[in-house]
């Protein structure tokens, strides 16, 4: 029997204006903003409750040695994936980016090559070089029907000295999520040319139901063998601010290499992220995902047929996962980076293609984590734009 999900409703935009986080300050009240990973909607009301709760306490100190989120993740993980994880495995940071430099730190010399798959997270390039690492690209392959790893090219890099690779499951920016098969199929290469894995998995829980998400640790038992996850709350309960992000390890070694972490990598998690990811995490806040799923769902299909009708010469595929876009606009002939032609004429903040990538020039990401009719609104301006 199926149960009918209410979607999730944006806050106005007068209300959302009245935040001060980077999406609604960076730009002034004529652009409308599209570009950074923050959504529109109120928090779960859990996250809500026990936020409120420690404001009223003054319980705004130190995290304390075991804040829960092992257990809350645990509880997570089981219930919405089916995937056991021994919790003896789990640890926490300020945020996932800060886990994976810390994993790439133990598992890779200074100067040794990390595979990346562009188009990507542009933090990724970062990241690697903060470690100490060097970054090898190995672009994902561009099929009709979406995009794949290139294992063979993957293969070429282990076996030419790489000594890690940087995944993002689901993919950043292209919504992809990865077949088990193909996530098997890179941690036995891994595994038979001594390398690790270390998976972003940060917008897991935001995987529609037509592909569901395999974390890469339960793809196989080479994967748990080489492999490391590094997730957070923040992409899916809009918690970025709270820092606050969980490391896993695949098995006993990798787990005894995150206890081996300098104690200061557990101290940088936020107390409100912390008390915030537990409270996401809890199976109080599955309907309010659920609802959350509903309206992304809606506006990843309202997008398409928007582009259509406004930007036909555009390139959109759905995402798997996420409520992150990513557009070619080359056709339109705004350069390498139209994002910036878009902002400055039609007065709509996009994300830089070019930042994820040379993959990217052309290209724009676009959040559709917010108001249907302001992503009309949106692509109506565009399309303005386009019409010339």
């Amino acid at each position: 029997m199926s149960v009918t999900v209410t979607p999730l409703q944006a806050l106005p935009i007068a209300e959302l204006r009245q935040r001060t986080s980077t999406k609604w300050r960076k730009y002034g009240e004529d652009v409308l903003p599209f570009f950074v990973a923050e959504t529109d909607y109120a928090l779960a009301p859990a996250i809500t409750e026990v936020l409120t709760r420690a404001v009223q306490l003054g319980d705004t100190g130190y995290t304390p040695p075991e804040p829960g989120v092992r257990e809350a993740f645990v509880g997570f993980a089981e219930r919405r994936w089916g995937w056991r994880v021994d919790p003896s495995h789990v640890f926490w940071t300020g945020d996932v980016m800060m886990g994976v430099v810390e994993i790439l730190r133990r598992v890779i010399e200074p100067g040794e090559r990390v595979v990346v798959m562009p188009p990507v997270y542009p933090p990724f390039y970062d990241t690697v070089e903060e470690a100490g690492g060097v970054v090898e690209r190995v672009p994902l392959l561009a099929t009709d029907a979406g995009w794949e790893i290139d294992l063979r090219g993957v293969e070429a890099a282990l076996a030419g000295g790489a000594r890690a690779v940087l995944l993002c499951n689901p993919h950043n920016p292209t919504g992809t999520v990865h077949a088990p098969e193909t996530l098997a199929a890179l941690a036995d290469i891994a595994e038979g040319l001594g390398a690790t894995v270390i998976s972003d998995e940060i917008h897991g829980p935001l995987t529609y139901a037509q592909k569901p998400f395999t974390p890469f640790l339960a793809a196989s038992e080479s994967a748990r063998r080489v492999g490391y996850a590094v997730t957070s709350a923040s992409k899916t309960f809009n918690l970025a601010g709270l820092k606050c992000a969980v490391m896993v390890g695949g098995g006993d070694a990798q787990a005894k290499e995150l206890r081996a972490l300098p104690w200061e990598v557990e101290w940088r998690t936020g107390l409100f992220g912390a008390l915030s990811n537990v409270a996401a995490y809890s199976p109080e806040s599955d309907e309010w995902l659920q609802s959350l799923l509903a309206a992304l769902d809606a506006n990843r299909l309202l997008l398409a047929d928007l582009i259509a009708e406004h930007l036909p010469q555009a390139r959109y595929l759905p995402p798997d996962a996420g409520f992150l876009a990513w557009v070619d606009l080359a056709a339109y002939g705004w350069g390498d980076n139209p994002a910036v032609k878009v902002l400055r004429e039609a007065k709509v903040a996009l994300h830089h293609g070019p930042l994820f990538g040379t993959e990217g020039k052309g290209h724009v990401r676009i959040n559709f984590g917010c108001d249907p009719e302001l992503l009309r609104e949106a692509v109506h301006r565009i399309g303005f734009l386009a019409r010339g």
